[in-house]
């Protein structure tokens, strides 16, 4: 094997280092689970952790963050495991970046860095590329001034300035700044045309009236697999961080009368930066359309209940949280204790399949809430109506007679009440108090 290859071949090797500090939010500290999960995300990035660095202090150094003691034993860390990368749990302000980078001599990112780093080796669509590349550039903007150390800053009265820099003029900080804005109001500008071919797509499927059930839940939770295995397709499902990105739609017949489009969605994860959440809006809007709510949870996975609740506050900045949810408890084959159990509620193991089918029933019975099957008698005055049932109903059986049409259908409560008065013998239901 010559030089070249061996070169390509070496991981990265990095060290971890969290800090908590009282100061802080409780949800930005660093835990022993968080870093766990930070060393996930350094390995889904191609990379591998060497040393773990935990650090308490009442609040957080305004200068290199972690305090210059702990900046020292990170030093060390480095030089002896041989390592090109410092990761950080929590986020770091542009200058402590600057500092940590000079100090510890090698190349220092946050969490929100690595995450984005992942989801640009990751997104394989256009829309998900060009969300990647906005994040990417409202995350570089403010942390330019450290990448351009190496450039002598122009001195209006020479000094010791090269010559051919003195002088007036636009420092290249400041050309990339421009060039970096123009960048990303043209990227919002194409984010917003694909926004609006999706919107059409959207509308074309509420004319065809086929519900949309869309999956949401923790990274990793097994979201890939149940749609694999709810409609046999054979997505890619590995047991990686931000497997998907690109959302990804397969229709599902639920019964013989009901078919559903089933949309799987990027993994939610805990400190997951605001401006990631900004950029996958567009990934994420399908969530308020949706008809019904998946919400994957790995109960296998001792931290459940806290990735739950990540996930049900996320919906709930998605505005998505008057949409009926069903909450299918994964991986059960691996969970010993007592499974919970409610009305919305499923175990299933989507690997092996089992309980798939009793989630297809709920899912089925959840969006039949309220539909009714009836008769109608609709004069040929009426026919109109025809149109608005095979939109948007299902129907048994349509007769012309000649006294007018004779159907039997099942309608949604919105069509009900358009339909009663056809209805033979139908009267309303009297009040208590009428």
């Amino acid at each position: 094997m010559s030089n070249m290859e061996n070169i390509q071949t070496k991981k990265e090797r990095a060290v971890l280092a969290g800090l908590s500090a009282a100061s802080m939010d409780e949800h930005e500290r660093s835990t022993e689970v968080s870093m766990e999960e930070l060393a996930a995300l350094v390995e889904t990035a191609g990379g591998e952790s060497v040393a773990i660095v935990m650090q308490s202090r009442p609040s957080p150094d305004p200068r290199s963050f972690i305090g210059d003691g702990k900046v020292r034993e990170l030093k060390e860390l480095i030089e002896a495991n041989d390592c090109d990368l410092a990761v950080f749990d929590n986020e770091l302000s542009p200058s402590q970046m600057r500092v940590l980078g000079e100090e510890l001599g090698v190349k220092v990112l946050d969490r929100s860095g690595l995450i984005l780093d992942i989801f640009a080796q990751r997104a394989r669509t256009r829309e998900g590329q060009l969300q990647v590349e906005l994040a990417q550039y409202k995350y570089l903007l403010p942390r330019l001034t450290g990448m351009w150390s190496h450039l002598v800053r122009q001195t209006a009265s020479g000094g010791s300035s090269p010559i051919g820099t003195r002088g007036p003029g636009e420092t290249q900080l400041e050309t990339d700044r421009r060039h970096i804005r123009r960048k990303i109001q043209k990227l919002e500008e194409e984010l917003a045309a694909v926004r609006k071919v999706r919107s059409t797509q959207r509308r074309k499927r509420e004319k065809n009236a086929m519900p949309v059930v869309a999956l949401v839940g923790y990274t990793n939770a097994g979201k890939s697999t149940l749609l694999n295995c709810l409609t046999g397709s054979d997505i890619p499902a590995n047991d990686r961080l931000f497997d998907t990105l690109d959302t990804t739609t397969r229709r599902l017949r639920i019964d013989e009368t009901q078919e559903v489009l089933l949309s799987d969605t990027v993994g939610f994860i805990r400190k997951l930066p605001t401006h990631l959440i900004e950029a996958f809006k567009a990934t994420l809007e399908e969530l308020s359309y949706a008809d019904v709510l998946l919400h994957v949870i790995d109960i296998s996975n001792p931290e459940w209940v806290e990735q739950a609740r990540v996930v049900d506050r996320l919906i709930l900045q998605l505005g998505a949280q008057a949409t009926p949810c069903i909450r299918v408890y994964n991986k059960c084959d691996a969970y010993i204790g007592i499974l919970p159990h409610g009305e919305d509620v499923v175990c299933i193991s989507a690997k092996s399949g089992e309980g798939a089918a009793e989630l297809v029933e709920k899912l089925s019975k959840m969006l039949d809430r309220g539909k009714r099957r009836v008769s109608l008698r609709l004069p040929y005055a009426a026919s109109a109506l025809v149109d608005a049932l095979n939109r948007e109903a299902v129907i048994h059986s349509m007769e012309y007679t000649d006294d007018g049409i004779e159907a039997e259908v099942t309608v949604s409560p919105e069509l009900f009440g358009r339909i009663k008065e056809y209805i033979p013998g139908y009267t309303e239901p009297r009040e208590d108090w009428e």
